[in-house]
């Protein structure tokens, strides 16, 4: 995490030039008597900041974005950060760099640490013939007030804080999500295959840490013994608050599931990405080496490209990440060296990075729907140097290649099998073999179907977004610098 924020050591002196340049007086603290700024003095400093900001954002971007030759011109740099930003960006290829106001809450959200009640959601037009909305809750988080209120996958959610969203109020009605909120739910009724009354729940809004481990379990049918992953994004642990580091506890915890799986001694594999909108490149190397087959050290999991200025050193040429050796590593068991994937459009980023990695070591059976589609990467960069300029740059910096130099899936990975599970209803927990996707990739393992679309029973409804997409870590592919790249940035 450090590595990603240390760049303004070496790249910022534009930036402290222009600060000095635009100090307002030499006087020393000491020499003067505080006065109360005037509102033309405060416009002035406002605009200075502004400057300052600005100048550090250019910079940033003349060192590290992906599409140097393709930059657009700056606007004025007394612009907002966030205009001047989006106005650099080599639109409509770049799709994915961004400007967050709050560099320690995009590194929260990175980690799963956020403010909320603890469900994720989808939001759908309810019906053609008319303009509401309907939320349908995805996940609810472990030890979540959603968790101890009851809201459950699956339940249908008509209002929030008493108001019926529609097409024209939704974005302002999900607002009320960040704090303490009312939500109208109904319970789906087997019983009666339909939807029950409607009920009211109250949750708060707190600082959760989420486990990006959501569930995992073994599953036997017959001669198989199924691995089964639940992983929602990539990130190694949690933030120390006082150091800022992170520690390593949910790469450590993938590792123990995969222990569990070799002790069980797993022979098919499920991983569930359908909700998971990618992190770090770190962690993605983590799961990836659990699971390559025939591990060597030669062996390469991907490799990275990087701008025409960068390219001009050596040590950003030919970089390579390689698997690392782990003794949980269940590759070997694996029938057929097959795995099976499930997918859905949130599926981003380093979980695409999965599956570009392993699919020279492996056959890969993708299952769900088509992925986002975002073969390149970010740095998470900060400007420690002025404490006043608060915003983190996640700017694209990389492009990503596999071991046979394939980078072809801008436009997602397209499924082996298609299922849409907002065909099917009622929705089941992580884990219950009913689950469509779930179902249909232990049907493939048993060897009863191969390809095609599975259709559900319910009628379409147009899809309008998810919870997921909101989340700063969503398609986000996390790279980081190691010391001899820094050392280079330094003394260029």
């Amino acid at each position: 995490m450090k590595n990603c924020s240390n760049f303004k050591h070496y790249l910022l002196m534009l930036t402290l030039l222009a600060s000095i340049a635009l100090t307002s007086s030499c006087k020393d603290k000491e020499d003067i008597e505080p006065v109360e700024e005037t509102e033309e003095e405060d416009n002035n400093t406002g605009v200075a900041e502004r400057i300052s900001t600005n100048l550090w954002i250019k910079e940033i971007m003349d060192t590290y974005y992906y599409w140097l030759e393709d930059m657009r011109p700056p606007i004025a740099n007394t612009s907002d950060p966030e205009d001047y930003f989006e106005a650099l960006l080599y639109t409509p290829t770049d799709r994915f760099s961004a400007i967050y106001p709050n560099f320690q809450e995009l590194i929260n959200s990175l980690s799963g640490v956020s403010t909320e009640a603890g469900y994720e959601i989808a939001l759908l037009r309810e019906s053609s013939t008319n303009n509401n909305v309907i939320a349908l809750v995805l996940y609810v988080k472990k030890d979540s007030p959603a968790k101890a209120a009851n809201i459950q996958r699956g339940d249908l959610i008509t209002q929030i804080n008493g108001t019926t969203m529609t097409l024209t109020n939704y974005q302002t009605v999900l607002r009320g999500r960040n704090t303490a909120h009312n939500v109208t739910l109904r319970k789906f009724n087997e019983a009666g295959s339909s939807f029950g009354a409607p009920e009211t729940v109250s949750v708060n809004a707190v600082e959760l840490e989420e486990n990006p481990n959501f569930y995992h379990s073994v599953i036997t049918d017959g001669s198989h013994k199924i691995g089964y992953l639940v992983y929602h994004f990539f990130a190694p642990g949690k933030i120390d608050p006082i150091s800022g580091d992170t520690d390593s506890r949910y790469d450590d915890e993938m590792a123990a599931i995969f222990a569990e799986f070799k002790a069980e001694n797993v022979n098919q594999l499920i991983l569930d990405f359908r909700y998971n909108g990618g992190g770090y490149v770190s962690s993605a190397n983590n799961l990836a080496s659990l699971i390559v087959p025939n591990f060597s050290p030669e062996l390469v999991f991907s490799k990275t490209r990087f701008n025409s200025f960068l390219s001009r050193f050596s040590d950003f040429q030919n970089v390579q990440t390689r698997f690392t050796q782990k003794s949980q590593n269940i590759g070997d068991q694996l029938v057929d060296k097959k795995i099976y994937i499930l997918t859905s459009g949130r599926t981003a980023s380093a979980s695409e990075l999965i599956i570009n990695g392993l699919r020279p070591y492996l056959d890969i059976v993708l299952i769900g729907e088509t992925t986002t589609g975002k073969n390149v990467g970010s740095f998470a960069i900060e400007d420690e140097d002025n404490p006043k300029n608060t915003y983190g740059l996640l700017p694209i910096v990389s492009k990503s290649f596999n071991s046979l130099n394939q980078s072809d899936y801008s436009t997602g990975f397209t499924p082996t099998i298609e299922v849409d599970e907002f065909d099917f209803f009622p929705w089941r927990e992580f884990g219950d073999t009913r689950d469509p996707l779930l179902q249909t990739a232990i049907s493939s393992i048993k060897g009863n179907i191969s390809g095609g679309r599975i259709r559900g029973n319910v009628e379409d409804r147009m899809m309008l977004e998810t919870s997921l997409e909101r989340k700063a870590r969503f398609g986000r592919q996390i790279e980081s610098l190691n010391d001899v790249q820094l050392k280079t940035l330094k003394n260029r």
